[in-house]
């Protein structure tokens, strides 16, 4: 055996080395699955519909500070170098083909005050990288909304005239504007112009920066905004879980709103993390009251990764946990995972390669 002495300075490149290609790392951590997931020994497609991309320098000082406390940086990782490679372009195919993700949907993120910017620009760019798998959805600043409505729109407008664009994200809580605030229900306007779905973040954010007064959050306040819209889709968003003190807070809420509206979507992103429901017990609850309350048909899959790696193929795997600890057929298993996503932004379905056996 051949043995090799490192000095310092080649040490400091290994050391450099490791820093920087921490997603190499990961690729090569198991053999990548056939595409899809198992569910009752069929392979079903999956669409995640809510990723989050961005550049470590746009996200504020406080979120920096927050992200580097609540994920784990082993090996002398640095967060980021970290950060950037799974937020790339490179990353998230990355963590899609490791997770036989067939789709996802990348967001677009307006919040100075909270969690920074990932702007329409950067997602369009990365949704380059394979624009069959990767679509965005687009979003809008709305700091100086009395001054700056109609410029924003129109560089809304502008966004979701990109094909790779398929629906609007907004977050009430980051951007602090009122859910029943008429002032910003152009936006819906919009993106009915579009036939663009909007996604709405319900439920209490532990990121600094956030409201968390009732408007901001409580589903109950989008019901004005969704019953004058009729021809617009509104997604709820973590299904109103409050990840503050990690708990179910507006589920049913969110639930009648789907019951009452045609026009209203369920989105499970988040709540059903190792974090949020370590005994797996809420997710399953969940996806129960789904059931029960014939609701399939109105749910889209969603993780709110990438957030470290194998995150989203971690979730996946809840989800699936979730729905056949509920007694979900194979058919409403697909709904889910895929084919309402198809329905909802008008997307051609899914067919999934035979794989040899």
């Amino acid at each position: 055996m051949i043995k090799k002495d490192i000095s310092n300075s080649e040490n400091n490149a290994i050391t450099q080395n490791t820093r920087f290609n921490v997603s190499f790392l990961f690729m090569f951590a198991c053999a990548q699955p056939d595409m899809g997931a198992l569910y009752k020994n069929q392979r079903i497609p999956v669409t995640d519909m809510h990723l989050h991309t961005g550049e470590w320098e746009s996200v504020s000082s406080r979120s920096k500070n927050f992200f580097s406390e609540i994920f784990p940086f082993p090996f002398n990782l640095e967060p980021e170098s970290v950060t950037e490679q799974i937020l790339s372009s490179e990353g998230i195919l990355n963590e899609m083909n490791s997770g036989g993700f067939s789709r996802v949907f990348l967001f677009a993120v307006y919040a100075p005050r909270s969690v920074g910017v990932t702007t329409n620009e950067l997602v369009i760019e990365q949704t380059q990288a394979d624009p069959e798998r990767i679509f965005g959805l687009a979003s809008l600043s709305v700091e100086q909304w009395e001054q700056e409505e109609s410029t924003q729109l129109e560089k809304l407008d502008t966004a979701l005239q990109h094909p790779s664009m398929i629906g609007v994200k907004l977050a009430h809580t980051h951007q602090s504007f009122r859910m029943d605030d008429p002032a910003y229900y152009s936006i819906y306007t919009v993106a009915a112009t579009h036939k663009a779905p909007v996604y709405i973040h319900t439920g209490p954010s532990p990121f600094v920066g956030t409201n968390q007064a009732d408007p901001y959050i409580n589903p109950k306040y989008m019901e004005e905004a969704i019953s004058t819209h009729p021809d617009t889709q509104f997604i709820l968003g973590h299904l109103g879980f409050d990840f503050i003190n990690r708990k179910q807070m507006w589920l049913d809420e969110c639930l009648k709103l789907a019951e009452t509206y045609d026009n209203v979507w369920l989105e499970p992103s988040a709540l059903g993390s190792a974090t949020s429901d370590p005994e797996r017990t809420i997710l399953v609850e969940a996806y129960q009251k789904i059931k029960e309350k014939d609701l399939v048909d109105k749910v889209l899959y969603g993780s709110d990764g990438p957030q470290r790696p194998g995150f989203i193929a971690e979730y996946l795997e809840r989800n699936i946990y979730a729905m056949e600890q509920s007694g979900y057929t194979v058919e409403e298993v697909k709904k889910v995972l895929s084919e309402n996503a198809d329905r909802a932004f008008g997307l051609e379905p899914v067919v999934l390669k035979e794989t040899a056996q």
